[in-house]
């Protein structure tokens, strides 16, 4: 299921206060390079999903990705609860990372699918001693299967850690080997400077660049919304050149 009609975007990662939620919308609304809105549990638990939804589709009918930050580790029976709430507040898509086990992931993602919800499934994260080879509790060896485990259900969006290159890659081909041609999502694709980082470059030809503060920090949001949709142009993209134009 694509949920984003490009093959590459900017989404802002939409973890701020109400106000400044407003904000965002108003001045990134109408930039054909935004793809979507992330919304985090801080919209969502603060000032309740089907508010945050009415206030959104003020500006927007773009789509709405609800991450919870993280959704995806409890009982399997609860996965029908989750998103049913989700759905029934106007949420598009979600984000589930399943550290609970295959069968809480194949159970939330039918059960997201009933509704007919996009599925972003994640897997490896950003930081430091997240993996017990780094001094963490998930083990290694785990991160492929909760990618390949999502994708045997029919996920083919995937969330992954933009300033681990070599690990998106690693991911990439083992998804492709599967049989399911990924489309990725990642913070970190695009670096404080606003550059394209070398995670785009492995990426393959769907990603999407998830952005927070370099967007909701910025003096003029607007222009900062240009300036890193600007940096897609720059993305190494597969196809010739009438291609690329389409696209962006």
């Amino acid at each position: 299921m694509r949920i984003i009609r490009r093959q590459k975007s900017v989404i802002p990662a939409c973890d701020v206060p109400l106000p400044l939620f407003k904000k965002l919308l108003r001045e990134t609304a109408d930039i054909d390079a935004i793809g979507a809105y992330k919304i985090g549990f801080l919209l969502g638990l603060g000032y309740g999903l089907p508010r945050v939804v009415e206030i959104a589709r003020k500006y927007t009918e773009k789509p709405l990705i609800y991450d919870h930050q993280k959704a995806g580790t409890d009982i399997p029976d609860t996965g029908k609860l989750f998103a049913k709430t989700v759905k029934q507040a106007g949420i598009d898509a979600i984000i589930l990372l399943p550290q609970a086990g295959p069968e809480t992931g194949r159970a939330w993602i039918d059960a997201a699918m009933e509704e007919d919800l996009g599925v972003i499934v994640g897997g490896l994260m950003t930081h430091q001693k997240y993996l017990c080879s780094e001094g963490g509790y998930i083990a290694d060896e785990a991160i492929l299967d909760m990618y390949l485990t999502a994708s045997e259900a029919g996920v083919c969006n995937f969330v992954v850690p933009g300033n681990r290159p070599e690990e998106i890659q690693r991911i990439r081909k083992a998804l492709e080997a599967n049989g399911f041609p990924p489309t990725f999502y990642a913070p970190g694709f695009i670096t404080q400077g606003g550059s394209i980082s070398d995670a785009a470059n492995v990426a393959g030809d769907c990603w999407h660049a998830i952005v927070g503060r370099v967007l909701y920090e910025a003096d003029d949001i607007r222009e900062a919304a240009l300036r890193l949709s600007k940096q897609l142009y720059k993305a190494r993209c597969c196809g010739d050149s009438s291609t690329k134009k389409k696209l962006f």
